[in-house]
């Protein structure tokens, strides 16, 4: 046997034993399904949340995508630019080179000036507070033909809003750690404990609405001993609630007497009713509010819809509180930023699967022609208002998003 041959002989050999180094084959990106993500830091004072975590930007590289971080953007978070580079995004330090992805993701909605930095057709996801919404924004971003999503349209398979559940069980359990600094002495409250101890009687918890934040404040309220009454015109909702909680709680449907003469004898009020479209009902009046006590604390919750308490004005991390009528009022729309490690992560959970669903389903658009339940969370698409009660609210013109899609 030749050289030759031996060396054929023995390179075959290692083939069938599987010997024989071979070459990894690369990772072919599809342009169809290739997502660029682009994660700008926010401007907004006190916005410290941030959508991807870098465990997330990992998941999302591995599967085809481009991740580009805005340096900085995950630092109030407590993710450094090292961690998102080394799980494989790209740290730019342009803002205007993050704003030209085809797919933008943040949590506070762009400013004008931010809104000209993007692509026409491309894709912006963020929050969309009603009580702050004008028709100059819409029209700035129709005018961009931006496809626009708003974490609080976004819905589920099931029919559920996963980024206002998990906001919310935030809120929730955030809302009577609140409730308790501004009830102490220190900060000029009533100076008592949020809960009870033996030979005291227990604080009064009076909570409006019964949906997710009212259920986990009421969990937290319970748990340090306090005395926690729940007003609803759902009573369905009233009764999901009580068998949620596992225990007996005061319920009542919104009855003005009722509610006024609970409000009377409360030490904290959380206002936690959400609008199904448009502005939160004012349910409680300001003779309602001039009637509690000295001291006592309301925490509207529902203020980036307009609020639940006559009394409320839209106030900042900043400057969370005022009195009015020898109330005080804590009437801070982004309350899970207080905790935006924890806030983070939740946020990173729900779109890190919906921006993967995306890239598997050929892009933003084929997945709204295939998923009905996807396209509820749009409010524009290419340059057409696409929500009714933001049309309704702003006294605009929207379109069926159904049939623009139909037209593609």
């Amino acid at each position: 046997m030749s050289k030759q041959s031996g060396a054929s002989g023995f390179e075959e050999l290692a083939r069938e034993s599987l010997l024989y180094p071979q070459e990894q084959p690369a990772l072919l990106k599809n342009k169809e399904n290739h997502l660029v993500i682009g994660i700008p830091k926010e401007l907004a004072t006190f916005e410290n949340r941030v959508p991807i975590t870098p465990d997330a930007v990992a998941v999302l590289v591995a599967n085809g995508h481009e991740v580009i971080v805005e340096a900085g953007a995950g630092d109030a978070a407590h993710f450094s630019d090292r961690e998102y580079s080394e799980a494989g995004a790209q740290i730019e330090y342009s803002r205007e080179k993050v704003f030209e992805a085809n797919f933008v993701l943040k949590v506070e909605p762009p400013t004008f000036e931010e809104l000209e930095l993007m692509k026409p057709h491309h894709t912006l996801v963020s929050a969309l507070p009603m009580a702050k919404l004008t028709a100059e924004y819409i029209q700035a971003v129709n005018q961009k033909r931006l496809t626009c999503f708003a974490f609080e349209f976004i819905e589920d398979k099931t029919g559920n809003m996963p980024v206002v559940r998990a906001m919310s069980e935030i809120a929730g359990s955030t809302v009577l750690l609140i409730a308790a600094e501004y009830l102490n002495t220190i900060n000029e409250g009533r100076g008592i404990i949020l809960g009870g101890i033996t030979g005291v009687p227990p604080t009064k918890v009076v909570i409006i609405g019964a949906g997710t934040v009212a259920e986990y404040a009421a969990r937290t309220a319970l748990g340090l001993g306090a005395e926690v009454k729940i007003f609803d015109n759902n009573i369905y909702k009233l009764r999901r609630l009580k068998y949620a909680l596992g225990q007996h709680v005061y319920t009542s449907t919104l009855n003005t007497l009722l509610l006024r003469e609970a409000l009377s004898e409360a030490d904290v009020a959380i206002g936690a009713v959400r609008a199904q479209e448009g502005r939160t009902p004012c349910i409680v009046t300001e003779d309602m509010v001039r009637a509690m006590k000295p001291n006592s604390v309301i925490i509207d919750v529902s203020i980036d819809q307009g609020g639940v308490f006559e009394t409320s004005e839209l106030r900042t991390h900043r400057k969370p509180v005022f009195k009015k009528y020898d109330v005080i009022h804590y009437c801070v729309p982004n309350i899970a930023s207080r905790v935006a490690h924890t806030s983070s992560i939740a946020l990173s959970n729900i779109f890190t699967p919906w921006i993967l669903e995306i890239g598997e389903s050929g892009g933003v658009e084929k997945m709204m022609q295939r998923n009905p339940w996807f396209m509820k969370g749009a409010y524009a698409f290419r340059g057409k208002l696409t929500n009714a009660g933001v049309a309704k609210k702003l006294g605009m013109q929207y379109s069926d998003i159904s049939l623009l899609l139909a037209g593609l």
